[in-house]
């Protein structure tokens, strides 16, 4: 059976390359144009699992994203580690010369900052959507515009690709995280990941008593950002990804926090993804 799967932004769009590599082609998109739409798609039933970007290996982590999902009453069941090659495109008979206007998502902007400084001409207009970016440009046929997104959505909307991997850095990364109302059940001694926030207590040392053990158990902390936590003054909700050999692991270490949190959200256990 076909899943609807939730994405930000259009078809054509990175998050919808990410979605069909963790569940196969045969998906059906439901289109979103932020995330809160996302989550919400996917807390109504309308989508059966949501797939939204967290964190990018050259802008670093989304913390709105990990903020809303913290919020929510979804469950990380997955990860995406995807190559992203960021393309500059047009319509048909223009050239990059021919460019004044560039449009495209804060992060493909970002992530291509390095390349328009070259072009200190080109404006460059955010939107919420590269792919959306690129389908106003052929809907509309916008001349002197360019979009920034996919291959894909080039080949999609009948635009001419003006360069390719425009990207500040080759290395350019993003971690997708797959979202659902049920938690994941990892198979038996596979590798998982967990994504757990929390607030410690507030005293000197407190950070550290929770962190000194994750190392002296062998854990491999991935990832530790750190949010305000809302009416509390220079006090901070940490968000955490640690890998380990298997669920149960996971959880041993999970419980032995103990007295030492004020609060925790245990936001998924789910099997750990390879960087290809």
């Amino acid at each position: 059976m076909k899943q609807t799967i939730a994405i930000q932004g259009s078809r054509g769009s990175f998050h919808e390359e990410a979605a069909r590599r963790h569940f196969g082609k045969d998906v059906r998109p439901e289109e979103c144009r932020d995330f809160r739409q996302l989550i919400n798609a996917v807390e109504s039933q309308r989508a059966d699992c949501g797939v939204m970007a967290i964190e990018n290996s050259l802008v670093g982590s989304i913390l709105k994203n990990l903020s809303m999902l913290r919020d929510s009453k979804l469950q990380v069941t997955g990860e995406v580690y995807m190559r992203i090659s960021q393309n500059l495109m047009a319509l048909p008979g223009q050239s990059l010369n021919d460019l004044k206007e560039v449009q495209s998502h804060p992060m493909a902007l970002l992530q291509s900052e390095q390349f328009f400084r070259k072009f200190p001409a080109i404006r460059l207009m955010e939107s919420y959507d590269t792919a959306g970016s690129a389908r106003e440009i052929a809907r509309r046929k916008l001349k002197q515009t360019g979009a920034i997104g996919s291959i894909a959505a080039a080949n999609m909307f009948g635009l001419t690709v003006l360069a390719r991997g425009i990207e500040t850095d080759q290395d350019n990364f993003t971690r997708f995280l797959v979202v659902a109302p049920r938690p994941q059940i990892p198979e038996k001694n596979q590798k998982v990941k967990a994504s757990v926030a929390f607030t410690a207590l507030h005293k000197p040392g407190s950070l550290a008593d929770i962190l000194n053990p994750l190392s002296e158990k062998g854990v491999n902390l991935t990832m530790l950002q750190s949010l305000p936590l809302p009416g509390k003054s220079w006090e901070y909700i940490f968000h955490m990804d640690m890998i380990f050999p298997d669920a149960e692991k996971a959880k041993d270490v999970i419980a032995s926090f103990g007295s030492k949190l004020n609060n925790v959200w245990i936001m998924g256990i789910y099997p750990a993804a390879e960087i290809t």
